[in-house]
């Protein structure tokens, strides 16, 4: 007689399982810690490595500073619409730096004291410094590339003080404006949003993107170029720029990837209007600290304090409404924001200690 196997059959738990492509991820960790440690005896191949690994790094993490509202407010559009659009500010705004900065793409953000030498040894951890913040973005955690990066190459600790002082004020700055800004007018917004879009704000949020990643460009591309001579001849900048239009590309079509989220959980982001205002008062932040010193700033904290003292009034001014957090939980999600940035912090300066002897 034939008996049935009446047994559950296992299952897998799915949270134990890891997926395809976390051990693709693993895998590439592992050859770009490889690449790092082999070319690291070779000058003008490790600059390069390294300068692949931070190029792929910054425009994963850092551009969602700027584009991130940017994307969430346009996916319903196509994602090489909006990349061509950021790729032609990106060369744009380095080709002006390029050609008026002597070959420098970091508008003279590289020639303040402490980062004027363009480096001529690495070592592996220099080279995979990036590494680490590709892992962290990974993570979710919205990461200083500022701070990870130029440290392990400041020539002096004073160069790294200013720019942890310029940074920190700027989150500051940031919340302040944001949190006055939207406690004041969440309830004028609030009756906005319930009418229709005049088609007007579409235009709007086009330009003050532009304006806004142009202007991010010219604090941050320092990032970059750090591992590049300071001067760069033609041939130098067509691979730095192209390296990082394939990079944009990359991003656009994955829709930001994980670092998104962070942009994504906030109230109305996806609401062009928002965006627009957001975008917009981050622009005139990041210009004041364009123009009121050389030094390099980590823009990633100028953008956690605009979206947490946004969230703050928001919550604030919207107590017992439907779909909008209290203030306790806009709290939380600020403080975590930072508290994954200062952990950022933290290893940034971990790696630089290791990286950078001069320190």
């Amino acid at each position: 007689m034939n008996t049935m196997n009446t047994s559950t059959p296992v299952t897998s738990n799915p949270t134990n399982v890891v997926s395809d492509s976390d051990k693709r991820f693993v895998g590439l960790i592992v050859l770009a810690v490889v690449l790092s440690v082999s070319c690291a005896p070779y000058p003008h191949i490790a600059r390069w490595v390294g300068f692949g690994f931070a190029a792929y790094a910054a425009v994963a993490n850092d551009s969602i500073q700027t584009l991130g509202t940017f994307l969430a407010s346009n996916k319903q559009r196509p994602w090489y619409v909006l990349w061509s659009f950021a790729a032609g500010i990106f060369l744009l705004t380095m080709g002006y730096s390029w050609l008026n900065y002597g070959g420098d793409v970091s508008y003279g953000r590289l020639a303040a004291k402490g980062f004027e030498t363009t480096p001529m040894a690495f070592t592996g951890l220099q080279v995979a410094a990036p590494v680490v913040l590709v892992v962290l973005t990974r993570l979710k955690m919205p990461v200083s590339t500022t701070l990870l990066l130029l440290t392990s190459f400041a020539t002096e600790m004073s160069a790294v003080s200013k720019v942890l002082v310029k940074s920190l004020s700027g989150y500051v700055l940031a919340f302040v404006l944001a949190f006055g800004l939207w406690f004041a007018m969440q309830k004028v917004f609030a009756k906005w949003f319930t009418k229709p879009m005049h088609r007007g704000w579409i235009g709007a949020q086009w330009l003050t993107t532009g304006l806004l990643w142009s202007v991010w460009l010219q604090q941050d591309a320092a990032n970059i170029a750090v591992y590049l001579p300071r001067s760069l001849n033609i041939w130098e900048f067509v691979a730095f720029a192209g390296t990082v239009v394939i990079g944009l590309a990359w991003i656009f079509k994955n829709g930001g990837d994980k670092i998104q989220e962070v942009v994504d959980e906030k109230n109305n982001v996806t609401d062009i209007r928002a965006a627009t205002m957001i975008d917009f008062l981050y622009a005139i932040i990041l210009f004041y600290f364009k123009i009121h010193s050389k030094i390099p700033m980590s823009t990633t904290w100028v953008f956690l304090g605009l979206l947490g003292g946004r969230e703050l009034a928001i919550a604030l001014q919207s107590k017992g409404l439907a779909n909008v957090r209290t203030p306790s939980q806009a709290f939380q999600m600020l403080t975590k924001d930072a508290g994954m940035a200062s952990i950022g912090l933290v290893v940034s300066f971990v790696v630089a200690y290791f990286v950078n002897g001069g320190l």
